[in-house]
């Protein structure tokens, strides 16, 4: 299929855009192609590259609001582990096309998962034309004939042009050093990536010390987990000796602002971290510690608190517009995340008549500071359309589906009982 955008603003210059198959083929002032199946008048946008969301848990849009205003583990513990207990596939599927028709709304085009049910998510991925490393979760209880499910999954699932997985330990406090270790092995055997979280909270580095006389950092360190091909999600407690061993050793780091702040975590040292070179990329986190999944924010979170922690000139908005970009599609071995001949056809064409667009200083500041995705008309996946003038296909079925998943109907059969 070959689609042409006549006339959108990239950069400095207006210019047309072809996408020929699932790739930017040509870019240029004027382009002249025959036989063109879609036109898409691009006067009045510009075209920007999506956003790549580093960590979520996107079935937790089902568990939206449900336990707020406390800290992580008292959040864990007793509220979302039990209800996720009883989550099933249909609810799962139900959440992530409602989390992914959230995502393609707010202009997000990749996400990297860690949940249960990953066929589920899988799936709704697939069925929505968005890109996704969907993570095979391994905890110290996880039931045995999930182990071996997930593990035969891993031994035939083979990479799609949409559609990757992960092996997702979930956390040093639930997964024990020889499962650690086994989950390196197996993903380092299988040539996919490692996600977990890491030093998230202080009592998580408390714990660490006392068991292991060590930072969670150095800890991973020290089992041989951490390498190129790991993705670590929050690393808000970090120390000097931390920040130096993430950069040597080249793991991506997840950067979740908003839920940092709404869990009372702490704040990701933005600029020691950028400063020693370390790989940065952004996440929302799930929909139920965010709440939302929107990277928008996400970017005006970090770019700000990055100032407050730092200097206004730490980190600049281009740094941040980066993270949740580029950044994101190269952690995954994506080629995208940048608008240029070659590249996979990933775009946003935003409405730069918007308020919050006018004046155009600065393009991508004004992205990062001022825009919301109120502002994005259209958003491309891969060379598809997914959405166009704002509306994505199916989406008030899907919303509906999400409000009648079976998890909704038992939890407000329990309230009214």
């Amino acid at each position: 299929m070959k689609i042409l955008i006549k006339g959108t603003l990239l950069g400095e210059n207006v210019v047309d855009i072809l996408v020929d198959g699932n790739r930017f083929a040509k870019i240029g002032g004027k382009i002249d192609v025959p036989e063109i199946d879609e036109i898409i008048d691009g006067a009045g946008t510009a075209i920007l590259p999506p956003f790549y969301n580093a960590h979520t848990h996107a079935a937790m849009t089902l568990l939206r609001g449900y336990a707020d205003d406390m800290e992580l583990f008292k959040w864990l513990n007793e509220y979302i582990w039990p209800f996720e207990d009883k989550l099933t596939a249909e609810d799962i599927f139900a959440g992530s096309r409602l989390a992914i028709l959230e995502m393609i709304k707010s202009g997000t085009v990749f996400f990297n998962d860690m949940y249960w049910e990953t066929q589920e998510t899988i799936r709704a991925a697939e069925s929505m034309g968005v890109r996704s490393a969907i993570g095979m979760v391994f905890t110290d209880v996880t039931p045995k004939e999930r182990v071996e499910s997930n593990l035969d999954f891993i031994k035939n699932f083979r990479r799609t042009e949409l559609t990757q997985i992960t092996i997702a330990p979930h956390a040093i406090y639930t997964a024990s050093e020889g499962l650690l270790r086994r989950c390196a092995e197996l993903a380092r055997e299988r040539g996919l990536l490692l996600h977990t979280h890491l030093a998230e909270t202080q009592k998580e580095v408390a714990d660490c010390v006392k068991a292991h006389g060590k930072s969670p950092t150095k800890y991973l360190d020290d089992i041989g987990f951490l390498g190129s091909d790991v993705v670590a999600a929050h690393c808000v407690c970090l120390d000097d000796n931390d920040v130096e061993i993430l950069q040597r050793r080249g793991v991506t780091i997840a950067h979740n602002p908003a839920a940092n702040m709404k869990l009372g975590s702490g704040i990701f040292r933005a600029a020691a971290c950028n400063k020693a070179g370390c790989k940065i990329a952004l996440g929302t986190d799930g929909p139920s510690s965010n709440n939302n999944l929107d990277m928008g924010e996400e970017m005006k979170f970090a770019a700000l608190l990055a100032k407050v922690s730092g200097t206004p000139e730490d980190i600049p908005a281009q740094s941040v517009f980066r993270w949740a970009t580029s950044a994101g599609a190269e952690a995954f071995g994506i080629d995208a995340g940048v608008i240029a001949e070659g590249k996979l056809a990933d775009a946003l064409l935003v409405d730069l008549s918007d308020t919050r667009f006018v004046p155009n200083h600065n393009l991508i500041s004004n992205w990062v500071y001022s825009a919301d995705r109120h502002c994005i008309r259209d958003v491309i996946c891969n060379g598809k359309i997914l959405m166009r003038n704002r509306v994505v296909a199916g989406e008030d079925e899907i919303v509906e589906a999400a409000r009648n998943a079976p998890c909704l109907k038992k939890s407000a059969q329990r309230r009214s009982a």
